[in-house]
């Protein structure tokens, strides 16, 4: 599958985006939420490979102050995820004509998928997959992100993330790091959201994730409102999609058939075009 080009601004920002597969008159929409330190790039061949497995398309874009959208200011509110999920993320799936959408969101994107569905009550959103969201703070984490900001300053993730994120990579590193490392974070917290999430959903955590513990997967299964299935991948870190990428393909494609009521079938592409 070949991506292609997509026009969009959103909150008075350009951002970089892209489709693969069928269109949004075609087929229902994954629509791909990068963590706090990806962007459309990061995502490898991921969306090509889920979007293929399951028959529908993909809608990848990098938010402002990533990849090659535009800059944002510094610093962040630490309340940036819930303008991500109830102004930003709205305004996309108008603009890139979305009528029926599989949010799939890892850790950062997971946790703007969940304010989106516990606020905006937007009826076009059909399921959830998410990777490594986070719902509260831990110290597990505060712990990782400290140890990702020496990294940084040493100079090896710098340059690994420059090569994706270009000229916004301070921008994209900073914005992120600064403020879950804010005190202020650490009273950070989602989960007076989670009874309104009335959409099945997927969640996926691998058993050695360095960024967050099981407690952020029970926390969410236990307080949703709709039909829950759980996943925990081994040997499996943060990234689930990169450490285990058929497993969570696998797993997604089963759970869209179960959501959509349907029997497993050998083309999941025409069961895709009918779901909801």
């Amino acid at each position: 599958m070949k991506r292609r080009g997509v026009d969009i601004v959103a909150d008075g920002k350009r951002l970089e985006a892209c489709w693969v597969g069928p269109g949004p008159d075609e087929a229902p929409t994954l629509v791909f939420l990068h963590e706090g330190l990806g962007c459309v790039g990061l995502w490898k061949d991921f969306p090509e490979r889920l979007a293929a497995a399951t028959g529908c398309g993909a809608l990848i874009y990098s938010r402002a102050g990533y990849g090659g959208s535009e800059p944002v200011d510094l610093p962040r509110p630490l309340t940036y995820m819930h303008h991500e999920a109830q102004v930003v993320l709205p305004q996309v799936l108008d603009i890139a004509g979305i009528r029926r959408a599989i949010m799939v969101g890892h850790s950062d994107g997971g946790s703007i998928a969940l304010v989106h569905a516990g606020s905006v009550g937007d009826p076009r959103v059909a399921a959830l997959v998410l990777m490594a969201p986070h719902v509260f703070n831990e110290d597990v984490c505060v712990a990782a992100i400290e140890q990702a900001r020496e990294a940084y300053k040493q100079g090896e993730l710098r340059a690994g993330l420059a090569k994706y994120h270009g000229d916004n990579v301070d921008v994209a590193f900073r914005g992120w790091n600064d403020a879950w490392l804010d005190p202020g974070f650490l009273e950070w917290n989602l989960e007076s959201f989670l009874p309104a999430v009335q959409v099945p959903v997927l969640l996926i955590q691998g058993v050695q994730d360095q960024y967050g513990t099981a407690a952020q997967i029970e926390a969410i299964e236990r307080q949703v409102s709709g039909p829950v299935q759980t996943l925990w991948p081994e040997p499996c870190g943060h990234a689930a999609y990169l450490d285990q990428p058929q497993v969570v393909i696998d797993a997604t494609r089963q759970f869209l058939e179960d959501a959509a009521g349907s029997r497993p079938s050998a083309s999941m592409g025409a069961a895709a075009r009918g779901l909801w």
